[in-house]
């Protein structure tokens, strides 16, 4: 964490110290973002179960994911002053817990996030506070799983998690400060995404569930316009 946020702010420095921006009539705008990722990560749906696993389960299971704060990069694509296009980079990691019948187990120690994402974006360019709207596909790459000590007590030996097609919708501002193309910026996304987990005992599936995530991402920063 320390060197992506050491890394992102060696940047911004390399770009200060560079040229002159385009202005705010630039095509290309690169944010550096603090970005904090709140996911729900609530059971929606138990696909499978062995019996001694829906017993430890019990009435009510429930499970919660952390939330997270990271060091995010945009690049955005103006096709006009009102219109552009958005992708994000960044790597997020997350804990689920346990809640319900099974509160506070440790259910997944590691999971890692590439949230893909791509928005068609609406600007309104008048005004010293520019807003806009956005929308477009998402999908949740997760790598390097694990399960927590909760299903190792069970027996698991390994967990995998689907990639999932989900949406996201966005609104937020932007602030130029002057007209060389620098100012700071505002942004709220909010995700509707599903996960599905599989934690597998050897190669035998002892457990799946479906999780709503559905997270907000929150970030604030600077933006500098080519």
């Amino acid at each position: 964490m320390k060197r992506l946020i050491a890394s992102a702010a060696l940047a911004a420095a390399t770009l200060i110290a560079g040229p002159a921006w385009a202005g705010e009539d630039g095509k290309l705008e690169i944010k550096l973002l603090a970005t904090g990722v709140l996911p729900d990560g609530k059971i929606d749906r138990i696909n499978v179960a062995a019996p001694a696993v829906a017993t430890a389960l019990g009435a009510t299971p429930g499970t919660t994911a952390s939330d997270n704060l990271v060091p995010t990069l945009a690049i955005e694509y103006y096709a006009t002053p009102s219109v552009s296009v958005e992708t994000i980079c960044c790597f997020t990691q997350h804990h689920v817990t346990g809640t319900g019948s099974i509160a506070g187990a440790d259910i997944a120690d590691h999971l890692l996030i590439l949230p893909a994402t791509l928005t068609l974006k609406l600007h309104a360019n008048a005004g010293p506070i520019r807003p806009y709207v956005g929308a477009g596909p998402a999908v949740f790459l997760y790598f390097d799983e694990k399960p927590g000590a909760v299903p190792v007590s069970l027996g698991a030996t390994s967990l995998k998690m689907d990639h999932k097609l989900g949406f996201a919708l966005q609104a937020g501002f932007d602030v130029p400060l002057g007209d060389n193309g620098m100012g700071i910026s505002f942004d709220a996304k909010r995700y509707f995404m599903k996960a599905t987990t599989h934690f597998y005992a050897g190669t035998t599936e002892v457990l799946s569930t479906t999780h709503k995530l559905d997270p907000w991402v929150l970030s604030g920063g600077v933006y500098f316009r080519f």
